[in-house]
């Protein structure tokens, strides 16, 4: 039950989000995490002090070489940064149609920096939402996503609103996540897939009382390569999805505090017996 999973992502320097919260919840949910970097962040929990791009080439390379070999069996995209990059990535795809996409529209830190530049969206919005499986946004980022004002989607209904939407746009599925809805004491995530032969289905994923922690960073990517690692294990998206915030909502409840900002999560917490 392995599953290859080749994820195309920024590092974050302070472990807690990007490439590295990926890798390790690929491998707490047991699946084999291979990576094509496209920036570096000097990052920690208080904010991202520095990104470095990787050459849009560079990063064809090394996920060339790791489907040419090892192969997937699904693909993450985290931290795209530029219209160059999203590009390149773009073209990988067009070459591998026959492996699921998860595509976390990565546009801001925890913190509020930018690392997604502003004339990328549209490309982003063109060139990888079409192809993904899934997309996993945030409010914010759906809202970026479908050019609607900020504070729009205010409820679990909007968020399937939001979802039809985006599948509108082209994306097979939808995973809505409700964390940014401040004013619902129950944490819902909303799951709108197109997919099913009888038709749009709708899922929520009533995920118990909202965690008072500033100890979340790094769930965007944590839950999109969770639930990554699922379809390239077999999983049905739904049973993915629902296995993947089981995940992270332990992770958060067992986080180890570090930092003065956002700290990480727990992705370990499989292993501790």
């Amino acid at each position: 039950m392995q599953g290859r999973v080749l994820i195309i992502a920024g590092s974050d320097s302070g472990g807690g989000a990007g490439i590295q919260a990926d890798i390790k919840a690929v491998t707490a949910l047991g699946g084999f995490a291979m990576t094509a970097i496209t920036a570096l962040t000097a990052q920690n929990t208080l904010g991202v002090h520095g990104v470095y791009e990787v050459e849009p080439a560079f990063i064809q390379q090394q996920a060339r070489v790791c489907l040419d070999d090892l192969g997937a069996d699904c693909i993450k995209t985290g931290m795209l940064h530029s219209v160059p990059v999203i590009e390149a990535v773009a073209a990988i795809l067009d070459d591998y149609p026959d492996i699921p996409l998860v595509v976390d529209p990565v546009m801001r830190a925890k913190g509020g920096a930018a690392l997604l530049l502003d004339d990328a969206q549209e490309a982003l919005s063109r060139l990888i939402l079409p192809r993904a499986r899934v997309v996993t946004p945030n409010v914010p980022e759906a809202e970026a996503l479908l050019g609607r004002s900020s504070a729009s989607l205010t409820s679990p209904d909007d968020l399937e609103v939001g979802g039809r939407a985006l599948v509108e746009l082209g994306a097979s599925a939808a995973l809505m996540k409700g964390g940014h809805l401040d004013d619902q004491a129950q944490m819902v995530d909303v799951l709108i897939d197109a997919k099913p032969s009888d038709g749009l289905a709708v899922h929520r994923f009533n995920n118990g009382p909202r965690l008072e922690t500033k100890h979340t960073h790094g769930t965007g990517c944590t839950l999109a390569s969770s639930v990554a690692c699922g379809l390239a294990q077999g999983l049905a998206l739904p049973q993915a999805v629902e296995r993947a915030i089981a995940y992270v909502r332990r992770a958060i409840e067992t986080a180890p505090g570090y930092g003065a900002g956002h700290g990480p999560l727990n992705h370990a917490w499989p292993l501790d017996g």
